[in-house]
């Protein structure tokens, strides 16, 4: 199983987010960035991710991040803010 951890803080725009999701979790060259495409490259994987998010962030960030945070636990993976 792979936990990785977020500082919502260090992100402005979704798009921060994903690229950083992207390379975190070693996500294909054909991610499309956003929660569908999350839910479909995550789906694929034999164990779910976990992700520890030290900071929710603010504005778009952060509604992204709360998206992904979804996707995760849909898929079974675990949330814990710290």
């Amino acid at each position: 199983m792979q936990t990785i951890c977020l500082y919502g803080s260090d992100y402005h725009s979704s798009g921060e987010v994903h690229a950083a999701l992207r390379r975190l979790l070693g996500l294909p060259d054909y991610y499309g960035m956003n929660a569908d495409a999350l839910h479909d490259c995550l789906s694929e994987r034999a164990e779910p991710v976990n992700l520890w998010l030290a900071s929710p962030g603010e504005g778009e960030a952060s509604a992204a991040l709360r998206t992904v945070c979804r996707v995760i636990e849909d898929l079974g993976g675990e949330v814990k803010e710290l």
